[in-house]
């Protein structure tokens, strides 16, 4: 059921958006990652998550191995800390989802930096904001599924 959470969070990832929205999409990927490395880190972690910024990286159709490194990194950084962040009120893990898509977003802006001279776009950071706002949805859910399918 994890994989299935993945698929569907990579869908909303690719998924078009009107102009206006756009700069504001969630991270929809690093949030699931960070549920799954949290509530199972010994079933998802940084291989999972390097799978994943693979796929992502060739759905984006960005340079191969620049969201697979900085999800990796995001991946390690959660199942070091899971059980602090398992005992984190909601609102503080959102505080913390949040900083972690800041450092995702900050390594691939750096990485691509490094390799094409890419520029600083306006409102780079917007989807840490709303992927924050969104955390207690996406726990809540991901939760129920883990817990009606019993995944251990």
């Amino acid at each position: 059921m994890g994989i299935l959470s993945f698929i569907f969070a990579l869908i909303l990832q690719i998924l078009p958006l009107p102009e206006q929205v756009a700069a504001f999409r969630p991270d929809w990927v690093v949030a699931v990652l960070i549920y799954w490395c949290m509530a199972l880190p010994h079933r998802f972690s940084i291989g999972t998550a390097f799978i994943c910024g693979l796929l992502l990286d060739l759905l984006l159709g960005s340079t191969l191995g620049v969201r697979a490194l900085a999800l990796s990194l995001i991946a390690y950084v959660t199942v070091v800390n899971y059980v602090r962040m398992r005992n984190l009120s909601l609102w503080q893990q959102a505080v913390v989802v949040g900083v972690l898509v800041v450092i995702c977003k900050s390594a691939v802006f750096w990485i691509e930096y490094v390799l094409k001279g890419v520029e600083f776009p306006t409102g780079y950071f917007y989807p840490a904001l709303t992927t924050m706002v969104i955390w207690p949805w996406i726990y809540l859910l991901l939760r129920k599924i883990r817990c009606y399918f019993k995944l251990e």
